[in-house]
Order: structure tokens, then sequence, then C-alpha cells
């Protein structure tokens, strides 16, 4: 793939690199800018989460060489959930893990970067059975209980024997503080890792969640857009655990795009240790709510900085939809809008066409009635009761679309609904990079 009575989640921190106090830096990456900062500055990776393992290795999968093979490990099989792309083209190593993951229980998630090993076949099959064998037999447990993960070119059989080859050097190098490494290992386009961390009281217990992800081409819902992986030292099972993802992905990574594409590979993997030592969590109690908040804190930054990260991307754009009659129209409204090249490369060129934004909401399959649509970026109103503003709007608007992170807000009528969708600007460095991927 180019692929509580438990209180309210306390977060630690939701950046990537420069992990500095959450107050001093607010809530989530809240720029393009800032996030890049954070992105390419170096910093400390967040505190080992209890049971699990991290490691990498260079094993001359990526072209342009670097780290490209990755493991994460637990200290003994653990509650296992995940999610993946909804593509009817699914490639090898998704196939392997929705069967691997329907258990409930997995022991180690294996990435590979530099090749998808999609569109492969029954080789593809094959190479990712073999290759997940060889990291199962150097650990010593069952190969069905590691999850495999690939991103990269489309259509390039895994070279197993690579994988093979570094197997038992990937284990020996596993260790509670290798992050790091094991972030920059799943990189392909990105600019930087992207690391995010959250704390939530469940159970008696202050829970620990981080999750580690790559994307920045090829974004777009349905499912993750992405590969990532979340581990947590929570107690909780594996429907629960499965609950809560779902309901976060569904909250975050369903609702952000940078190029309306779909990778063969999105997949998202998350693994419960239970070493905080809770009291057991059930479906629905304010534990369970509390880590679920948290978790979808940790997947929305996540989301922040794969979109800051999109492929030549200058602008984080939030596309704000109100007054829809329902909040599935909200949503196709606000995807209609930030999908549109025409939108996005206005985005690029700091203008504030507002035509055609009315234009995608107008195609959306949405009713509404155009003479009520009123238009804002920030707190310049662009359009009122469906009619341009005028005046020195345009001047106005130019100036908030400069900064590296605004929002436009669209409201359609009465309606009671509103959704919320992230997207970025488009322009040449994203043709630059794509033109030139295989080469």
């Amino acid at each position: 793939m180019k692929t509580s009575s438990a209180a309210p989640p306390v977060k630690k921190a939701a950046a990537t690199r420069g992990r500095q106090p959450a107050a001093a830096r607010g809530k989530t990456p809240t720029t393009v800018r800032g996030a890049l900062e954070q992105l390419l500055a170096p910093g400390a990776a967040p505190a080992p989460v209890a049971g699990f393992r991290w490691a990498s290795v260079e094993a001359g999968i990526k072209k342009r060489g670097g780290l490209d093979l990755a493991l994460l490990v637990a200290d003994r099989p653990v509650p296992t959930a995940a999610v993946f792309t909804r593509s009817l083209v699914k490639a090898a190593p998704v196939l392997v893990a929705a069967e691997r993951t329907k258990s409930g229980l997995a022991q180690a998630v294996l990435i590979n970067a530099g090749c998808a090993n999609a569109a492969t076949g029954k080789p593809g099959l094959a190479a990712t059975r073999e290759s997940s064998a060889a990291v199962a037999l150097a650990l010593g447990i069952d190969a069905k209980l590691v999850v495999p993960m690939s991103t990269g070119v489309i259509g390039v059989l895994l070279p197993t024997e690579k994988l093979v080859a570094h197997a038992a050097r990937l284990v020996g190098a596993a260790s509670a503080d290798g992050l790091e490494g094991f972030s920059r290992a799943i990189m392909t386009t990105d600019r930087g890792p992207k690391v995010v961390e959250a704390e939530a009281r469940v159970g008696g217990k202050r829970v620990r969640i981080v999750g580690v992800a790559k994307g920045a081409g090829m974004i777009h819902p349905d499912m993750a857009t992405t590969l990532a992986c979340v581990v947590t030292d929570a107690r909780l099972s594996a429907p629960l655990l499965r609950r809560a993802l779902r309901e976060a992905t569904g909250a975050t990574f369903n609702a952000l795009t940078v190029d309306g594409d779909t990778s063969t590979n999105d997949t998202i993997v998350a693994m419960a240790s239970g070493a905080a030592g809770n009291t057991a969590v059930r479906a629905g109690d304010a534990g369970h709510r509390a880590f679920t908040k948290a978790l979808t804190e940790v997947l929305g930054g996540l989301g922040r900085l794969i979109v800051a990260d999109g492929e030549g991307a200058e602008h984080l754009v939030t596309i704000r939809v109100e007054g829809a009659p329902s909040a599935k129209g909200a949503k196709d409204v606000a995807r209609t809008i930030a999908t549109s090249n025409l939108v996005k490369t206005a985005l690029y060129g700091k203008d504030p066409n507002w035509g055609r934004i009315l234009a995608a909401a107008g195609r959306a399959g949405v009713k509404f009635e155009p003479a009520r649509a009123e238009l804002r970026v920030d707190d310049v109103v662009l359009v009122s009761r469906g009619l341009a503003v005028g005046g020195d709007t345009d001047a106005r608007a130019h100036e908030v679309m400069l900064r590296a992170e605004y929002e436009f807000t669209l409201r359609l009528g009465a309606g009671k609904h509103s959704a919320t969708y992230l997207t970025c600007d488009l322009g040449p460095e994203y043709v630059r990079i794509n033109a030139d991927y295989r080469s």
C-alpha cells in the first residue's frame, strides 16, 4: 500500500516526535506545519507499553534501502482485533491476516515495506505464509499467531527469501523500547513516522494506548486507509476490543481523505496485553466508554498526521457540514467536497472558489435548498442565503487560506445533523511523487 466511574481519557501525547506535554501543545497536532515538524524532528518515543516488544531490520526489500522489516510481539497470545480494507482487490497479507484474527488471539505482527504483495495470486499467499512461518519458528510460536502486513508496490511478489533470511535477526532485535525503529521501518512515501499515545482510567487503573501508523498516499475510506498497530496494557476481551476499534475507526480513519484512493492492503490491528490489571470491562460500561474514547483519540491523532503528511500537502483542511437532513447526508456531502479535485486544487492555490464547494455539495445526492446555503472559511462568510457576500470577502478568505490549517463550514439548511471530514490540498508535488513511484 502506497499504499469510567472512570474519568475521561487523559492524553499524554498526540504527536509523533518531540512529545512535549499536551497542555503545552494542544490536544492533537493542529497544523500541517506543526504536524510535519513533529514528523521530522527527532525526539523520544513513548514509554514502553507493558507486555509488548518491537523490532526492525533492513532486509533489502525497499529499492532505496533502509529499515524495511518490522515486528511487534507480545509476551504471550493476547486479545486481538483488526479491521481491513473493503476493496474487492485484497492483498495476500490481508487475506491471511483476516483469517488469523478471527480467533481473537494473536502474539505478533510482521510488517514489510517496499512490496505490497497484492495481486500476486496463490504465490503471494504462499509467500506470506512462508515468511510469517519463519518468524513464528524464530519466536517459538504457532504461525497462526503471526498477523502479516505488507506495504509498497502492487503486483510485486513478496521476496520470501529475504524475510526468511532475516527472521532470526529480527526476532533477536525485539525490545520494549524498539518502537522508534519500527515506526520508520513501515514507512514508504511518508515524510516521517507517526506515533500517538493516550491514557484512560479503566476498571480502577490508568491504562495506556499507543498507536503507530504509516500512510501518505492512497488515503481514503473505507476502512482504514493505512497500516496501523495499536497496543494497550488494558485488560479487555477480544470482542470488546473489536467493538471499540470499529467505533473508533468509523469516527476517525473513515472520515479523512488525501487522494480518494483506497489501498489493497489497509489494515489496523489492536492488541491488549492486560498488564494494567484493571477489573473486568463489560460492554457499554464506564470503563469501556473511557477506553473507546481514548482509542478514538489515538486514531484521530494518527489520522491528522496522515492527512497532514499527504503527498505534497501544504494545508490540513476540515470540511464541516451542518444543517443536513440526516447524519448520512451530512457525511456524504462532506466526503464529496473533501474528495473533489477541483476543491482540492483550489485549496492548493489558496483560492476561495466557493462555487466549487457548492457544486460538489450539489452532486452529493443529498436534498437541500441551495437558496438557504451558507458557507464560511473560519470566520469569513463567503456565501449567505445561496449568494456571494461580495466586497472584500475573497481577499479576507485568501488570507485565511494562507494558513497551514483552517476549516470550511457549509450550512445546508435547518436540518439537525452535521459531519466533518479531514482533507488536504492537491498540488504538483503529489503528481511528481506518484508519477515516479515505481521508477
